[in-house]
């Protein structure tokens, strides 16, 4: 019995570790002309909930603060970036993935973040305070949490 148990845990194991292989590197994320990222980030499905926690929760995506979403239950909400209702009728999968990504691939001179990018960056701190961070810097959201945002745009049909 102990060597099925341990037989599993091995199976688990490596299971764990292929999905985590899976996982695209942020400056691998490969964009079509258009702006989209066909494949997903982790090979693993997104969660809608975990997207809408993402997208409405200020240390983490924040969508909110920019975007008017009325599936979130938020105090405030932003009127910079387009309204995200109706997201996926508008957007496919692969555009959504992409702007999440990095918007300026969709939107040249979008003011959106670039959610899963470690750089380059300008970095104007350097003229202001000459402070600016130096090397790569962590992405705001990781892997999943993008795949989670998209899922949860895709939930986003007009009534």
């Amino acid at each position: 019995m102990n060597r099925h148990v341990a037989w599993a845990a091995l199976a688990a194991t490596f299971a764990a570790s292929a999905a985590f292989a899976a996982e695209t590197a942020p400056m691998d994320v490969k964009f079509t002309d258009a702006g989209e990222v066909t494949d997903s980030l982790t090979g693993q499905p997104g969660d809608p909930a975990k997207g809408a926690e993402v997208a409405a929760t200020k240390s983490l995506g924040n969508c909110v603060a920019c975007h008017v979403v009325s599936a979130l239950d938020a105090a405030f909400q932003g009127n910079i970036g387009p309204e995200l209702n109706g997201a996926a009728d508008r957007w496919s999968e692969a555009q959504l993935r992409g702007i999440v990504v990095d918007a300026k691939h969709t939107f040249e001179g979008s003011v959106m973040p670039s959610m899963y990018k470690t750089g380059p960056f300008i970095r104007p701190g350097d003229g202001y305070t000459g402070k600016a961070a130096t090397g790569d810097l962590a992405p705001i959201l990781n892997a999943q949490q993008v795949e989670d945002v998209v899922a949860f745009l895709m939930t986003l049909k007009e009534e």
